[in-house]
């Protein structure tokens, strides 16, 4: 994990996130935590990683989700060479949220 992520105060975050129950509780920390511009980046990070996977092309996908091109990209890095955390995600919830 790079650039020090591995903080007191990130575990605390990710602590938090992890005691949530539900998706009401979801909403109602994350709208406390983050600006509504911040929530909808990360869930249409997550749509993009998803059109990726489903092999849809740059154009499609930001044609679709309004995504630019570099966030596209920057999905598509961390699809190929990041940590696995999209798929592990997937495998668990669906590609969709299902």
């Amino acid at each position: 994990m790079g650039r020090n992520l591995r903080t007191g105060a990130v575990d605390q975050l990710f602590d938090a996130v992890l005691s949530l129950r539900d998706r009401e509780e979801c909403y109602s920390f994350f709208e406390d935590v983050c600006t509504v511009n911040e929530i909808l980046a990360l869930a249409q990070r997550l749509e993009v990683a998803h059109m990726l996977r489903e092999k849809r092309t740059y154009a499609d996908i930001a044609e679709e989700t309004g995504a630019s091109t570099a966030t596209i990209s920057r999905v598509n890095r961390s699809l190929n060479y990041g940590n696995d955390g999209y798929d592990m995600v997937f495998s668990r919830i669906g590609p969709s949220g299902e």
